[in-house]
């Protein structure tokens, strides 16, 4: 069935986009404001896009027109930020960040976490989380009145010890970081351990085929 997006409204487009653009890595992103409140949210418009510069990419959106969250409101005040990947045991803390709680709320003290200090931006990072980057806003694009687009530059990445299976060739144990993404509906979720190891093929060995 063809679905004409000039045609359909843009829930429907959301809705369509967030079933089938799937599993969506999750930035759990960790803003400070001016006045020194922190706050986290989840966000699964996201994903890593360069890396020289190394840039990550977050889709804000507002909950009405002019309102880009706290998040993205601290962002474009402050230039800062940490994201956080989640790990399947975060599950429950992040969705309880994800709750609509007033700007003067902290969502890390009501998810029970803990934070650790950062090194290169003000933001502390979630100690919770397997993977941590500091983040300085590289460029922001407004695409209407309650969308932005956060493009963020990589300053510095925390990954837990024991996640590294060899930290002199930075070599990950990417299954052991246990990461979740985003499904589909209104809480489905996908664990990255159900793995398939497909080699990429080399012209010359596709041309030695023929």
């Amino acid at each position: 069935m063809l679905f004409d997006f000039e045609t359909i409204s843009p829930q429907d487009r959301y809705k369509l986009l967030v079933s089938t653009v799937l599993p969506r890595p999750i930035a759990w992103v960790v803003t400070q404001d001016l006045q020194g409140h922190l706050n986290a949210a989840p966000f699964s418009f996201f994903n890593a896009v360069s890396q020289d510069p190394p840039i990550v990419i977050i889709g804000i959106g507002g909950r009405k027109p002019g309102d880009a969250k706290d998040t993205g409101r601290n962002i474009r005040e402050t230039g800062e930020f940490v994201v956080n990947l989640v790990g399947h045991a975060n599950l429950p803390q992040m969705t309880i960040t994800a709750i609509d709680f007033p700007p003067e709320v902290d969502e890390i003290a009501e998810a029970g976490l803990t934070t650790l200090p950062s090194v290169k931006v003000k933001p502390p990072r979630i100690a919770e989380s397997p993977v941590a980057l500091e983040c300085r806003r590289f460029m922001l694009i407004d695409l209407n009145v309650n969308r932005t687009l956060v493009l963020g530059e990589v300053l510095a990445m925390h990954v837990r010890d024991d996640c590294l299976s060899d930290p002199e060739r930075l070599h990950v144990d990417t299954p052991k970081l246990d990461l979740v993404g985003r499904m589909h509906g209104s809480g489905w979720y996908a664990r990255t351990t159900d793995l398939e190891d497909v080699p990429r093929i080399r012209l010359p060995d596709w041309q030695r085929r023929s």
